[in-house]
């Protein structure tokens, strides 16, 4: 009689399990691309899901062989039906994963961010973008306590850990408060409509297009074709500038500085026929004015619109090119020009210093009889008394010195003939 559990049996049954895998696989992909042939959402089912959706075939079908035909003791098949649910819990989450990634495929697939007005594709790409990483993350947890669950013993060790939840929780949440910090930012990023996949934003001075959101940094993708990648943080804690918030069209400004012999009337014509034949031009503002009229120039500013950023950025270049070269053949007096005056060596507006004695010399102490009066009240000597000469008896002069007022001594000298 056949034993069921014997090592025929048990290589026979591998072998079946291997063998009905293979053909529910290939029954499988046989009915996927039947389908595929009218459809295109197969082919991005089966790029997802084919190789969780084997493993977990195989996984199941060599598990009930190995179950029911194994001739090992208990305890060794208990050990070896642990592995085989081990593989079949993550065989099975993997094939979740996928399930949910083509789901949230397929929802993306109806908003597309390549037409003119995408705003709300890119809002609802965004959030589904986070909500894919949410889903993937939540999997792989449950997965992994469905795992610890399969071990004996872990309800003890789950108590223990629950008792000391609240000092874990509390140095848990210093340790990682950044890193929450930025988990919490992108959620916040993904549902409060900020800023979404490809809008244009300006970040650090620089000018560049939303790439990616997660849960933890952003990146930007800068216009020379560099990666700025900032914290989710970043976005919910400092200015920044959406130029796509709720439209992608932009008005955008040309100016120049040009001399005051400029016709504006002329280049307001010249204006209209470069952007007539440009498509850049979305045909909805178009201004020349002049803004500004001093230091020797004429500031002419010129108004154009765009469909989108990059759009406007060549629409103002085309539109710089264009007045410069109008304005060198058509209008060269426009040109700007730095002007120098030559002029004659002036006469002097008045006499050189002490030249004259008129009232434009008088001062207030000096020049004018007033003045020196007005100066002798400050600046008279106080007369100095020598106190021998006071008390000499006064004898009268000799008729010489009267008569020559030069040859008399100072007071207080004394003539040789006087010398004992």
């Amino acid at each position: 009689m056949f034993e069921l559990r014997s090592w025929p049996s048990f290589a026979i049954a591998c072998v079946a399990a291997i063998v009905i895998s293979v053909v529910v696989t290939a029954v499988v992909a046989g009915v996927m691309r039947a389908v595929g042939r009218r459809r295109e959402w197969p082919t991005s089912l089966a790029s997802l899901a084919r190789i969780p959706f084997r493993l977990l075939l195989l996984v199941v079908t060599l598990w009930i062989a190995v179950s029911t035909t194994l001739p090992v003791p208990a305890e060794w098949l208990d050990g070896i039906s642990h592995v085989f649910l081990i593989l079949a819990i993550v065989g099975g989450s993997w094939l979740v994963c996928g399930l949910a990634l083509f789901v949230e495929d397929l929802g993306l697939a109806r908003y597309r961010i390549d037409v003119p007005d995408n705003r709300v594709a890119r809002r609802i790409r965004t959030q589904v973008l986070i909500i894919r990483r949410l889903t993937v993350v939540a999997v792989v947890v449950v997965a992994l306590g469905a795992i610890l669950l399969t071990f004996p013993g872990v309800e003890a060790v789950g108590t223990s850990v629950l008792a000391s939840a609240g000092l874990l929780s509390v140095v848990a949440g210093l340790a990682a408060q950044s890193t929450l910090g930025n988990v919490f930012a992108g959620m916040q990023l993904a549902f409060s409509d900020a800023i979404r996949v490809d809008d244009v934003v300006i970040v650090e001075s620089q000018w560049g297009r939303i790439e990616e959101i997660t849960l933890t940094y952003v990146v930007v993708h800068i216009w020379d074709d560099r990666r700025m990648v900032l914290p989710s943080t970043y976005f919910t804690q400092k200015p920044f500038e959406n130029w796509t918030r709720r439209s992608s069209e932009l008005l955008g400004s040309v100016e120049f500085d040009l001399d005051w012999r400029v016709t504006p009337a002329q280049m307001r014509e010249e204006l209209a026929r470069v952007l007539a034949r440009t498509p850049l031009w979305d045909r909805r503002v178009s201004v020349l004015q002049v803004t500004d009229a001093v230091g020797g120039y004429v500031r002419v500013r010129i108004l154009v619109t765009a469909v989108d950023a990059p759009t406007l950025f060549d629409l103002r270049c085309f539109v710089r090119e264009e007045m410069v070269a109008w304005l060198h053949e058509s209008s060269p007096q426009s040109v700007p020009r730095t002007r120098v005056q030559l002029v004659e060596q002036e006469k002097p507006l008045r006499p050189p210093r002490g030249a004259g004695t008129g009232p434009e010399t008088d001062g207030l102490f000096t020049g004018s009889l007033d003045a020196e009066q007005r100066a002798a009240q400050f600046t008279s000597t106080i007369p100095v008394v020598d106190p021998d000469a006071a008390r000499a008896p006064a004898s009268a002069p000799d008729a010489e010195d009267v008569g020559d007022p030069a040859s008399a001594d100072a007071p207080g000298t004394t003539r040789p003939s006087d010398a004992p």
